[in-house]
């Protein structure tokens, strides 16, 4: 780079510094999965002044393809996806900031988000409201090569999406500690080969389960998991404390999760079981101007309800926000939120 190029470049750094400093934006996006992303289509298409600030940790991304997401009938790479959906917000002049909002407060009416660029750099970032679509972190199993085995299918992640994609293959699956059972039960729809593992030594099932798992078929290995590792054709590897090892064509491990939902319990906002948000139906959570979508709240996570739930949420705060009101074309102003226009906290029917 040269001197001129390299003068232009922190020139143009230091504006957008200050612009996400001093500018007051409608809304704050946090998060670029598929909810954050749909939601920021639909402020933009509302003309809406927004950021979206993503870590770059989206689940869709270890998603080899999606078979159930409307629209695709071949399906649709996770990675794939995200960037249809980057493209598409490109088009209505939005755009996807790297980094991290490490800490999110209220001063005066206005949500301050603390913003950690991807170069360590950190700058404030002002809204009126702010969207959370953050989703969850996955608890761990050890699993060998564990990005290369989902990347091939051999551990998949969601039952829902996939369970009709291994038709008939041998599958294992392990115990959850909130539905023991429920899991295996769920994927004898697709195969008739299921095997239930614990993942304790102490046996998560009572007299009840058991009689349930015998009923429908699934075999059950009390010995407990170990880990799992892969053959050279990436078949899993079930390694129990008894010393036994069994293969399998695919392993559900059901991992557990755990809500990214800290930023809006801070600010007072209610959680439920892995540590979900609890939102009401347009998603707004207990705190007025934080809204939540996605995974990281309570309910089905799945792509297209993340997709429906953007919709209802960024809706809902265009129209409780200012009216955006458009300009004359010789008025000279520019366009998007008139605070003067309409109180905050006056709302349409969504």
């Amino acid at each position: 780079m040269d001197d001129i190029t390299e003068h232009l470049a922190d020139h143009l750094s230091d504006h957008i510094s200050d612009y996400l400093t001093e500018h007051v934006f409608d809304t704050l996006v946090i998060g670029g999965g598929p909810g954050g992303l749909t939601a920021a289509i639909y402020l933009r298409r509302f003309t809406r002044n927004i950021v979206v600030v993503d870590k770059g940790n989206s689940r869709l991304c270890l998603i080899p393809v999606s078979h159930n997401y409307p629209g695709f009938p071949e399906g649709v790479p996770g990675g794939q996806l995200l960037v249809n959906l980057t493209e598409q917000l490109k088009r209505y002049g939005g755009e996807v900031r790297h980094g991290e909002i490490t800490g999110l407060r209220l001063e005066d009416g206005i949500f301050v988000g603390d913003y950690l660029d991807d170069d360590g750099k950190a700058r404030p970032i002002r809204a009126l409201t702010v969207l959370l679509a953050t989703g969850v972190a996955d608890a761990g199993l050890p699993v060998e090569r564990w990005h290369e085995a989902v990347a091939a299918g051999a551990v998949r992640l969601c039952p829902v999406c996939d369970g009709y994609d291994v038709m008939d293959r041998r599958i294992a699956v392990v115990t959850s500690e909130t539905n023991p059972v429920g899991h295996a039960l769920f994927m004898r729809s697709f195969s008739a080969d299921v095997t239930l593992f614990d993942r304790d030594e102490e046996s998560m099932l009572n007299d009840d389960e058991r009689r349930q798992i015998e009923a429908a078929g699934v075999k059950y290995v009390e010995s407990p998991l170990l880990g799992v590792t892969l053959t050279d054709d990436m078949k899993p590897v079930l390694n129990t404390a008894d010393g036994a090892s069994r293969e399998f064509d695919v392993f559900y491990p059901m991992l557990g999760e755990s809500a990214r939902s800290k930023l809006a319990a801070d600010l007072g906002a209610e959680t439920a079981e892995c540590d979900k948000l609890v939102v009401d139906d347009h998603g707004r959570t207990k705190v007025p101007g934080l809204y939540a979508i996605g995974d990281v709240v309570r309910g089905l996570n799945q792509i297209a309800v993340a997709a429906g739930q953007a919709a209802i949420a960024a809706t809902t705060i265009h129209n409780a926000l200012p009216w955006a009101l458009r300009p004359g074309p010789s008025s000279g102003a520019s366009a998007g939120t008139n605070p003067s226009a309409r109180p905050a906290d006056q709302q349409r029917a969504a």
